[in-house]
C-alpha cells in the first residue's frame, strides 16, 4: 500500500520565475526612481519638475524592464527549445544510447549498475523525453523560461515600486521632501526584502539588509551628484 504524506512540503522553487522578476522590478523601481528624484530635488527644482521627472522615470523604467526581461528570457527559452529538439531527435534515432546515458546518470547518483538500469527503463516507459529533460538538461515545468510572464511581472512591479518614492516626494513638505522620500523608500525596500525572502524561503534579515545597504548607497550617491551638478549649472 503506497505511503501517504501527512504534511505538505513547503518548497518555494515553483515561484522562482515570477519571484525573481517581481523582486528585481520592484527593487529597481524604488531605488532608481528614488535616487533620480533625490538627485533632481537636490538641485532645488520646482515640484512640477519633480512630478514630470518621476512620471517619465516610472513609464520609461517599466517599459524598459518589460522589454529587457522579455528579450533576455526569450533567449533562455530559445536555448531550452534547441536542447529539447536535439534531445527529441537523439531519442528517436538512438534510443539505446540515450537509455545508456540515463543509466549512467543514475549510477553517478549512487545507484548500482543493475538498479540504475532498472530505474532508467521504468522511468522511460511513458515519457522518455520528460525524464531526459529533468535528468540530463535540468529543465522542469517549474523552471521553464516564460518571457511574457517575466516581462509583465517585472513591468508591473517596477511601476508599483517607482510610485512609492514619487508619491512621497510630491506630497511631502518641500523643506523635508528629500528626507521623507529617502525614509519611505528605505522602508519600502526593507519590506520588499523581507517579503521576497519569505516567499523564497530565504533568511529574512540578510535579504532585508542587502536591500537597505544597496538602496542607501545608491540614493546617497545620486543626491550628492545632483547637489554638485545643480550648483554647477544653476
Amino acid at each position: 500500500m503506497p505511503r501517504t504524506l501527512t504534511h505538505p512540503e513547503g518548497h518555494a522553487s515553483h515561484r522562482v520565475g515570477w519571484l525573481r522578476a517581481a523582486v528585481l522590478g520592484a527593487n529597481d523601481g524604488i531605488v532608481s526612481t528614488a535616487s533620480l528624484l533625490l538627485g533632481v530635488a537636490a538641485s532645488n527644482v520646482e515640484t512640477s519638475t519633480l512630478a514630470t521627472t518621476g512620471i517619465a522615470a516610472l513609464s520609461a523604467g517599466a517599459l524598459s524592464m518589460a522589454v529587457g526581461e522579455y528579450v533576455s528570457v526569450s533567449s533562455q527559452k530559445d536555448a531550452e527549445r534547441a536542447d529539447i529538439a536535439k534531445e527529441t531527435d537523439e531519442l528517436a534515432r538512438f534510443p539505446e544510447h540515450e537509455l545508456d546515458e540515463l543509466t549512467g546518470i543514475y549510477e553517478a547518483k549512487g545507484l548500482s549498475p543493475e538498479l540504475a538500469r532498472q530505474v532508467a527503463v521504468e522511468l522511460s516507459r511513458d515519457d522518455p523525453l520528460a525524464v531526459h529533460m529533468v535528468e540530463e538538461l535540468g529543465i522542469t515545468e517549474q523552471t521553464l523560461a516564460r518571457p511574457v510572464q517575466a516581462a509583465l511581472t517585472s513591468a508591473a512591479s517596477f511601476a508599483v515600486g517607482a510610485a512609492i518614492p514619487l508619491v512621497a516626494i510630491l506630497v511631502a513638505p518641500v523643506a523635508v521632501r528629500s528626507i521623507v522620500t529617502a525614509v519611505i523608500a528605505l522602508v519600502a525596500l526593507g519590506a520588499l526584502g523581507a517579503a521576497g525572502a519569505r516567499l523564497g524561503g530565504a533568511p529574512v534579515a540578510r535579504a532585508t539588509m542587502r536591500m537597505l545597504v544597496g538602496g542607501s548607497a545608491a540614493m546617497a550617491l545620486t543626491t550628492v551628484i545632483g547637489h554638485f551638478v545643480g550648483g554647477a549649472v544653476g
